[in-house]
């Protein structure tokens, strides 16, 4: 998300680039041309707007996403280490609200 983001990003940086650098209402793309009007024109520059926030949108959602899954990442690391640093005899016994599935001490349901 972050990399389409900043994809979006460049491309609506790109548009108001071009527009900026042009003298006239003349803009040549791609071996195209194409001349705008003062509508056409508000209407380019609303979608490059558009584009401009959706990337900054995307890039935004996807930062904290990555934060998101760092913290869970740091807490399921910890988590391990301290496991790994208890008692040998404390690492078998059940931590409380876990259930066991072979070997419960509670009575077989019938």
């Amino acid at each position: 998300m972050i990399l389409l983001g900043l994809v979006l990003i460049l491309l609506a940086g790109g548009a108001a680039a071009l527009v900026l650098t042009e003298d006239s209402a003349r803009y040549i793309l791609f071996g195209n041309t194409f001349e705008l009007d003062h509508v056409q024109m508000f209407l380019a520059g609303a979608v490059a707007a558009a584009v401009l926030l959706l990337g900054l949108w995307l890039l935004g959602k996807g930062a904290r996403r990555t934060a998101r899954r760092r913290r869970r990442l740091r807490g399921a690391r910890a988590e391990t280490s301290s496991r790994a640093a208890r008692p040998e005899g404390e690492k078998r016994a059940p931590a409380p609200g876990d259930r066991l599935v072979a070997g419960s001490s509670e009575e077989p349901r019938q």
